[in-house]
């Protein structure tokens, strides 16, 4: 029988857009959820939104509508995000359901009925922002403490939950139970919190400050406290009061994640709530940091904001979700910066990734017009390939149990930088030069067995590119059922594999017009560069040593080439430079055809800035000696890899 999962993530308040800290916490879930689908575990993943309280009613007032029909109209948002990010939640909670308001009313009123809600009198100092009370000691500067808003004091009656005789039993348990709030050091801050006297929670709001809620079913004056009414969410959402069944199935959650500054509601609130209720806690509480620019957490009144919908129209949906699951270690903050994205994104996946997978398919192609082979008989290279893969599914499974999914990506990628290493190792370009047939075969076999595993594993982070992967390695209807289906594996070979496109077409950071001072070129323009001619330099003209280590020469393997239409003079090369593969436009077609370059190990400059020659960039130049009519290109005499240093 398969193991049980149950993830949520907090439901998020419906008076702005979703920002990266939203889409994170939701993403990070959905690949949880995926992996454990994957290893056949029995999963619900739950995520909604929080549609009360006096944040949501101001921006309703501001708006000039009503709560309701602001919150139909500011969900939409939410759940088109979620749409587009490919986020797999088997269910969408909105605390304005009935279904929910049923709940929450039941439960106080049985709280209510046993005393354990009781009403009085209070003065405290109220954050709107946080929809908090907090006592004057509490107060930093005169402020609130989680968020920096000004406080206004209040004095009214109200219910209150008693909170405060739960203390004791909520210490014990957390010392006793490791595993409930991760990492540890969250426990530890929870533990701290829980040094001073815990009051009581005030778990109402008369009408007359705020009629936005769910009015209490034993005083109509009143409705309740929001973050009382969206606690329960996580158990109203999988059936409580409403379906036994469902609910005991799934009870307890697996795993609640939130962001750090919602843990004392969630370690201290939610557990004493439940106790209270007579319900068992959950497994894990894991209290994730935040996105930061620079040392500044994102927040609207900075202007700091990221608007995840600006990176997935920049770099696609799949390479988004990559960075934030690889980019940020689970319980510690993360920097977000555009470079920061870039240089990941071209790395990890346009450099590492693509290029294996380039690599692999037109070798494989070229070799047995791409049905990929039967292996012979395996070396200490191949055992050595196939030993990072086999770390890399053992530690994608060991990182869901620590919930540090950065360490299990990290890993899947070592294998596929393995493979990169592995087919530098055994060249099979040079192998199919000589002849060498049976060890040609088995190093394509092994190396698209490396790609299929892995794509297998990433599958949960980025969906669709390794669907398009599998599928261009052929493995597509194999019928791999997730990760619990690799152990059934036993060859990739008999599989067909086609020619693609990059997986990832390298992002080429362009020069900002305005830094400049120049116009950005039109696409009209563009169309009708020539090639660059090369400067011609006076020979008594001396660099040196340290300026000539400022060019970059490179040896490159070129694996592809073809006529640029309406260019006489102009091929396009795929070249190979070590693990990358690039492109390059090289004015040579009056002196090779397209058959007679390829295969070639040339000299480029490998550090030269990318150009747009008509329309089509080039990552690179080419080296060749031109004598009149006569043009010879700089090539290796005998046999050296791509990628080598010269000079």
């Amino acid at each position: 029988m398969s193991e049980k999962f149950y993830v949520t993530t907090p439901i998020y308040y419906v008076n702005d857009r979703p920002h990266i800290g939203h889409a994170y916490t939701t993403v990070l879930a959905d690949v949880l959820a995926r992996t454990h689908r994957s290893l056949a575990d029995r999963t619900f993943f739950l995520t909604g939104t929080d549609e009360h309280g006096q944040k949501v009613q101001n921006a309703a007032e501001k708006r000039g509508v009503d709560p309701l029909t602001h919150c139909d109209e500011t969900v939409v948002r939410f759940q088109e995000l979620w749409q587009r990010l490919g986020i797999t939640n088997d269910y969408f909670i909105r605390t304005t359901q009935e279904s929910h308001k049923k709940i929450v009313s039941r439960i106080m009123q049985d709280l209510y009925d046993r005393d354990e809600i009781y009403k009085a009198d209070y003065t405290g100092w109220y954050c709107v922002g946080c929809e908090r009370f907090f006592t004057e000691k509490d107060l930093i500067d005169g402020k609130c403490p989680d968020c920096s808003r000004d406080v206004n004091a209040i004095t009214e009656s109200n219910y209150f939950f008693r909170m405060s005789k739960y203390q004791d039993w909520l210490i014990d348990y957390i010392q006793t139970h490791p595993e409930f709030i991760q990492p540890a050091f969250r426990a530890n801050e929870t533990l701290g919190f829980l040094k001073k006297p815990l009051g009581d929670l005030c778990i109402s709001r008369p009408k007359s400050r705020l009629n936005w809620g769910i009015e209490l079913p034993f005083d109509p004056e009143y409705v309740c406290y929001v973050w009382f009414d969206a606690l329960i969410n996580y158990i109203s959402g999988v059936g409580y009061g409403s379906d036994e069944e469902k609910f005991n199935s799934w009870w307890p959650a697996s795993c609640h994640l939130i962001g750090k500054d919602i843990l004392t509601t969630h370690t201290v609130y939610w557990p004493t709530m439940l106790k209270a209720i007579g319900l068992p806690m959950p497994q894990t509480i894991f209290a994730h940091g935040w996105w930061l620019t620079g040392n500044s957490k994102m927040s609207k009144s900075l202007g700091n904001v990221v608007n995840p919908m600006d990176m997935i129209d920049r770099a696609g949906v799949d390479a988004f979700r990559y960075f934030l699951m690889a980019e940020m270690s689970p319980g510690n903050d993360a920097n977000f910066s555009e470079d920061g994205f870039i240089a990941r994104y071209n790395s990890d996946l346009a450099n590492d990734l693509g290029n294996l997978l380039s690599r692999v398919s037109k070798l494989t192609i070229r070799a047995t017009g791409g049905e990929i082979p039967h292996p012979g008989e395996c070396n200490d290279d191949d055992a050595e390939l196939a030993a990072a893969v086999n770390a890399a599914i053992g530690n994608m499974a060991a990182s869901l149990n620590s919930y540090k999914l950065d360490q299990g990506i990290n890993a899947a990628m070592n294998a596929v930088r393995a493979g990169n290493r592995y087919l530098e190792k055994c060249a099979p370009w040079t192998l199919a030069k000589n002849g060498d047939t049976a060890r040609l075969h088995t190093v394509l076999h092994n190396a698209a067995d490396a790609l299929c595993r892995v794509a297998v594993l990433l599958t949960p982070v980025m969906p669709e590119k390794m669907a398009e992967l599998l599928a261009v390695l052929g493995a597509d209807r194999a019928g791999i059922s997730g990760i619990s289906g690799l152990k059934d594996l036993k060859s990739v070979a008999g599989f067909v594999m086609k020619e693609t496109d990059p997986l990832f077409p390298r992002i080429v950071v362009e020069e900002d017009a305005a830094k400049t001072g120049k116009a950005p070129k039109t696409e009209k323009k563009a169309k009708a560069e020539k090639a660059p001619a090369a400067k011609e330099v006076p020979v008594n003209v001396v660099v040196t040593i340290d300026e000539f280590f400022k060019t970059k020469l490179k040896t490159a393997q070129v694996l592809t080439a073809e006529k640029v239409d309406g260019a006489d003079k102009l091929l396009k090369l795929s070249i190979e430079v070590g693990s990358e593969t690039r492109q390059l436009v090289a004015g040579v077609a009056q002196f090779y055809t397209p058959e007679a370059i390829v295969g070639k190990t040339i000299v480029i400059v490998a550090n030269l800035k990318p150009a747009k020659i008509r329309g089509i960039e080039s990552q690179g130049m080419l080296l060749a000696a031109k004598n009149g009519d006569s043009l010879k290109l700089v090539t290796i005499d005998g046999d050296m890899p791509s990628g080598i240093d010269i000079g």
